[in-house]
């Protein structure tokens, strides 16, 4: 919307800002960043009216017995913030943004369904695991498809390699079903590492960050010819959605920090997997998600190995899956797990950006 302005810029010179990516990136992450901080509060107040409280698993850490009482759902604020930011400041002729806003809100929208279902049940368990990968995978199925329209010459099927200039893997049919994988499988990741309180909005928002970059940088001829990576026609207006994500996550984890006063869970956490993986396919940098969000992925390894041992072999791997709670059953303070999950975060964040210059 602010983007229009723009078009008045021969009358109004200041109103040329609006043109430039840069700024509204910052306008997106600062608009996000204030609605959530002050109308959060309210929905926090309304979550507890409508006793929307966090069902507590009963074979979890003791600790976690604490935690009773504490609403949850607070993934809405940032599902609402983050698309009405989005909306504001994007170029909302740019075809990109409405897919990765359709895999946003649709992964989300299976996420509240599931928690909603988890409030109505007074249970830990939401609706059944089949169905809510049925959804998830036909948001992704979607979202991949789209993407692959809007991809330029062979490169719809094709995935670059880290590390080196100009490799690219052509998939061919097989895309499909990898670029689905990293979508739902994003949106799973980062849902398994919402378990403590803050764990997931700073790994979030440094993967966030590093395709924020990324978008920025494939948008633009000049930048890909000099980097060696694959150029991607109005990619840019992509990471000004992803100044409004970051910012809302930033607002969602004022709130969310140790102790926490709101959790964000399943409609927050789904939502901002999903949106990992939709624009990793779309920039054509699948392969880093992996390195940015590599917390995202030893959470997830660690539940797959934990209960492929114990059905196997009937034994743990694990104290606790995922790998969050076998460190607080070693005794690590919930603070601690969460600080230096941070600092390894940001850690996979530079080491990815790297890629990008060292080829």
């Amino acid at each position: 919307m602010f983007y229009w302005l723009s078009f008045f810029k021969d009358s109004f010179r200041f109103l040329n800002l609006f043109s430039y990516q840069t700024v509204r990136i910052g306008g997106a992450l600062l608009t996000a960043f204030v609605l959530t901080l002050f109308f959060m509060p309210k929905l926090i107040g309304w979550l507890k009216s409508k006793q929307a409280e966090q069902p507590i698993r009963k074979c979890g850490p003791e600790t976690h017995y604490t935690k009773a009482g504490t609403p949850t759902m607070g993934g809405l604020m940032i599902l609402a913030t983050g698309v009405i930011s989005t909306l504001l400041w994007v170029n909302l002729a740019n075809p990109y943004v409405w897919v990765l806003l359709f895999a946003f809100l649709g992964t989300g929208l299976t996420g509240y369904w599931d928690d909603y279902t988890k409030l109505t049940r007074h249970s830990s368990d939401g609706i059944a695991g089949k169905t809510k990968l049925a959804l998830q995978f036909a948001v992704a199925f979607i979202t991949c498809g789209s993407l692959m329209y809007l991809s330029h010459g062979n490169m719809s099927t094709s995935i670059s390699i880290p590390f080196f200039k100009n490799l690219f893997i052509d998939l061919s049919m097989f895309y499909v079903i990898f670029a689905m994988v990293v979508i739902v499988g994003a949106s799973n990741a980062v849902n398994l590492t919402d378990g403590l309180d803050g764990l997931v909005s700073l790994p979030v928002i440094m993967c966030t960050s590093v395709f924020g970059v990324i978008a920025y940088l494939v948008g633009r001829v000049d930048y890909t010819t000099y980097l060696h990576i694959a150029y991607i026609p109005n990619a840019g207006e992509m990471a000004v959605m992803c100044g409004a994500i970051i910012g809302a996550t930033l607002g969602f984890l004022w709130f969310n920090a140790h102790p926490a006063k709101v959790f964000m869970g399943d409609t927050g956490s789904l939502a901002l997997g999903g949106f990992l993986g939709a624009i990793a396919v779309a920039t054509k940098h699948e392969l880093i998600l992996a390195l940015a969000g590599g917390i995202f992925v030893v959470e997830a390894l660690s539940d797959i190995i934990q209960v492929g041992s114990y059905k196997l072999r009937k034994k743990r791997v694990f104290l606790m899956a995922p790998i969050h709670h076998h460190f607080e059953k070693l005794g690590w303070s919930e603070t601690t797990v969460v600080v230096r999950f941070w600092i390894v975060s940001i850690l996979l964040a530079l080491l990815a950006l790297s890629t990008l210059k060292l080829r």
